[in-house]
């Protein structure tokens, strides 16, 4: 091997890793259009059934199908916002004129009375508590900041919808416009059979998110049930909110499971604690917790079952390699993609035992 080879060869070395290293630098700054993209194909898996009734049973023009789906999932959006932002600006307004030392005493008034329901009153642990200065290091300040950079983050919002929206609607029109794009990155021999592993992708995604929306719904409807039977202040916000995050496998729940108790025992802040505040906050845990034995045992295995295909063990394996590879977002995004790759590999890779074992469901 000469000089001239070797020179060649780190050349082309040294030009796929800056190559590699530019398109990950593009891909990073570029991340919120990939963001966009995503939510998109989202909605348009969520739509396909919606367009294929209007198109197949009432005979719509396949233009008119769409807007209609649009239409529909525009005002679904808008429903959502108009229910948070004008809690979200009411309370940010609140909250400016709030007598921040005062909220901060109501919550140290609630930890003591607290600990006195409890029998733990004692001198030691009071005093333990006044010298930890634990409520001295809680920043509630940051409350109205919070808020109110959530209400300057609507502009942003709005940019976002409409180019989530735009995307989805030619997603939707143009079914086949993401999956051409994909088949003309690979030989032309490759292409009935990435035809084939798409189409099979996009039913069982479809099926899957249409299993998730309905799993949302029933946790909704009971949170909302039960918050509305106690009388929680906000209790639709809330029940949305925390029916939202179970979106986030595992570790959704438990957030829910924190604010559903936090807010429900601060909409009663000044009530006795042992005779209103610790009932009521144990009763609106119990309509969590069945709520909770429904998701487990009705919703979840039915959208495994009958939309991905694979078994609660594979799926919770699958979610925990996710989260410590990719955090939250690696949680949310686990079952979809491993269920493209899944059908992917029984496509093209089905001589291997392994991959025999994994895809015979599919």
């Amino acid at each position: 091997m000469d000089s001239k080879t070797i020179s060649n060869g780190i050349l082309k070395a040294l030009a796929v890793i800056i190559g590699v290293t530019i398109g990950l630098w593009f891909i990073y700054k570029i991340q919120s259009v990939l963001v966009y993209i995503a939510i998109a194909g989202v909605i348009s898996l969520l739509g396909r059934p919606i367009v294929k009734v209007l198109r197949e049973r009432f005979k719509f023009p396949n233009l008119v199908a769409v807007i209609i789906t649009m239409i529909l999932f525009f005002a679904t959006i808008l429903g959502i916002v108009s229910l948070f932002i004008p809690l979200v600006i009411e309370q940010g307004k609140n909250l400016s004129l709030l007598d921040i030392n005062a909220l901060q005493r109501n919550v140290e008034s609630l930890y003591i009375e607290g600990i006195n329901h409890f029998g733990l009153n004692s001198e030691e642990v009071q005093a333990s508590f006044k010298d930890s200065t634990l409520m001295s290091k809680l920043n509630f300040s940051a409350i109205p900041e919070f808020l109110n950079s959530i209400i300057s983050g609507l502009g942003s919002f709005g940019i976002g919808l409409f180019s989530v929206l735009f995307i989805s609607f030619f997603f939707l029109k143009d079914s086949d416009m993401f999956g051409n794009s994909v088949i003309t990155l690979f030989p032309k021999s490759k292409e009935a059979r990435l035809r084939k592993s798409l189409s099979q992708i996009r039913n069982l995604l479809s099926r899957y998110f249409g299993g998730l929306l309905l799993q949302l719904i029933i946790l909704f409807t009971i949170y909302s049930i039960v918050l509305l039977i106690f009388g929680i202040d906000n209790a639709i916000v809330i029940a949305s909110l925390c029916a939202l995050l179970n979106v986030i496998p595992y570790v959704g729940p438990i957030i829910s499971a924190f604010l559903i108790v936090l807010l429900t025992m601060s909409s009663n802040l000044g009530e006795d604690f042992s005779t209103v505040i610790l009932p009521k906050t144990i009763y609106v845990m119990i309509g969590f917790i069945i709520a909770q034995l429904v998701d487990n045992f009705f919703s979840q295995p039915f959208i495994f079952s009958q939309s991905v295909k694979s078994h609660p063990l594979e799926i919770f394996i699958v979610i925990v390699i996710a989260g410590l590879l990719s955090g939250v977002v690696g949680l949310i995004v686990a079952i979809p993609v491993y269920t493209a790759i899944k059908v992917v590999a029984k496509e093209f890779l089905s001589e291997y035992r392994i991959v025999k074992k994994l895809t015979r469901g599919l």
